[in-house]
């Protein structure tokens, strides 16, 4: 009696193991006791050479990473990764004839979702082309608003949202609304939204920091969408607004914009704040300046701690620049206020900010034609702020730069623009932690952080990647073909993607 009851729970254990496959809702988290303060490269491979690997996206389905590579070719390189420690490029979807570039990707339960830019005018309206990721046949596509930057599977994969940033042509005779798009993968039905409602409170949000440009002919077209993260429960999205320096929240249930949030300046005229501003001084000091810089935000992510919802940002900066309207200029080419900075002529030498690029059309705050204050572009940092009121909870401060020069990659050549360019972040949770993983795309590395406690993230590693990371996925052990963590990082300076591996506790 004894040996047929342990016979019958291997067999029912066996049974359930058949039917844990990977569409069940039931699989259980696969537990690994890994220190997230170790990653280490394990593989790489080059698929091209600048601009050849943008954004990755993975199929647990398939074991295989699907890498926008626009190096001279518009496509999407597959790249197994059955054994991550040789990732191999075994093929090509080649996007030429649906007349769109690729910006973005993202994968759910065996759908690539790919977002296009217009290749017959860039201002005209995107699509999304979904394709089977087993055999590359093509599922379906949708047209979008114009630009879409980045694509997204909302986490229970009943929506594909894009961002689209709408930018405007070179001299401004055309200039498309910012916009959201939410498709329903039902029935891909398209909702787009845009900003146009929020015109009224234009004045409201600019006193608390965001960013409305002087030239643009409405509020709509001045907005321009990023990047998207989506809450676990796929009701709500946060999306970055980064030439607006200001975040949108967006409620899927109801498929409506609720709020903008303006993200306010950060102070650089504190020790805590301090930065290399001068590229021609030849060396690198941190110190506090009397400048204000924009968050402007690229990449987003999210987690929740206690059931308050947080959101990440990865504080880039971001100019406009076109024939018809350029936003940035110089420090020394600019006319300080006497009574402001009484110390004008030293501060416009090359060796202090001189060279540093300055928001162009900011800074005047009583209208008399000189500058006010400071204003420059990016955080050097990433930020956490609460995602229900969009308060700021925690900032980097300069960890960024510090630590990446003190790792030897810190680039002093970007010191007078945006630093190291925090471009890409993910949130994602091992065992009981949450961490964070910031890709630095001009000091060609990644910082990981333990942010379990969001209003005191501790510094865990910072380690080298490819030249100009500019995309950064994480794989939970759960979906790893090696059922260990993994993160991979894409770089667009030099075509690689590199896949890493914490260690074992």
């Amino acid at each position: 009696m004894k040996n047929l009851s342990l016979s019958l729970l291997a067999a029912l254990f066996i049974l359930a193991s058949c039917n844990n496959d990977e569409n069940s809702n039931s699989e259980p988290e696969v537990v690994v006791n890994e220190n997230p303060g170790t990653f280490k490269e394990i593989g790489s491979v080059t698929i091209g050479g600048e601009a050849a690997a943008e954004i990755s996206a993975y199929c647990e389905k398939t074991k295989r990473l699907f890498t926008v590579n626009n190096s001279g070719v518009n496509q999407i390189d597959i790249i197994d990764i059955t054994d991550p420690t040789k990732p191999l490029k075994i093929g090509k979807i080649d996007l030429v004839a649906y007349e769109g570039a690729a910006n973005s990707v993202s994968v759910f339960d065996g759908k690539l979702a790919v977002a296009l830019e217009s290749t017959v005018n860039k201002q005209g309206n995107g699509k999304v082309v979904v394709f089977n990721t087993s055999d590359y046949s093509l599922i379906k596509q949708v047209a979008v608003g114009a630009l879409p930057d980045m694509i997204t599977f909302s986490p229970d994969g009943k929506y594909i949202m894009t961002a689209n940033e709408g930018e405007p042509n070179t001299d401004y005779s055309q200039d498309p609304n910012g916009t959201i798009s939410i498709i329903e993968t039902s029935t891909y039905n398209v909702t787009t939204l845009d900003f146009a409602s929020f015109a009224g409170q234009a004045e409201t949000l600019k006193k608390d920091g965001f960013r409305v440009s002087k030239f643009a002919k409405s509020f709509a077209q001045d907005i321009e969408p990023e990047y998207i993260t989506i809450s676990d429960d796929s009701k709500t999205a946060w999306v970055t607004l980064q030439e607006n320096n200001g975040v949108a929240k967006v409620d899927l249930t109801s498929k409506t914009i609720t709020s903008i949030y303006p993200l306010g300046l950060k102070d650089y005229n504190t020790a805590e704040n301090a930065i290399d501003v001068s590229d021609s001084d030849s060396k690198i000091a941190f110190n506090p300046w009397k400048v204000k810089g924009l968050y402007m935000p690229d990449a987003i992510s999210h987690f929740t701690v206690n059931n308050t919802p947080y959101f990440v940002t990865a504080n880039e900066g971001d100019a406009r620049e076109y024939t018809a309207y350029t936003d940035v200029k110089r420090m020394k080419s600019m006319t300080l206020d006497a009574t402001a900075f009484p110390d004008a002529a030293t501060l416009k030498l090359d060796a202090n900010l001189g060279r540093l690029n300055l928001v162009a059309d900011m800074g005047d705050t009583d209208g008399d034609g000189d500058l006010d204050q400071m204003v420059s572009f990016g955080g050097r940092s990433f930020s956490i702020w609460n995602g229900t009121t969009g308060k700021i909870v925690f900032d980097s401060k300069n960890d960024v730069d510090k630590k990446t020069n003190e790792l030897g990659t810190y680039d002093d050549k970007r010191s007078d623009d945006k630093g190291s360019e925090p471009e890409a972040v993910v949130a994602a949770k091992m065992g009981n932690q949450n961490i964070l993983f910031v890709g630095l795309e001009r000091s060609d590395a990644f910082m990981v952080y333990d942010a379990t406690n969001p209003t005191s993230p501790q510094y865990l590693q910072t380690v080298k990647t490819g030249d100009a990371p500019e995309g950064i996925l994480f794989i939970p052990a759960s979906k790893s073909p090696t059922k260990r963590s993994l993160l991979v990082v894409s770089s667009e300076g030099d075509g690689s993607v590199k896949i890493y591996q914490p260690d074992l506790k």
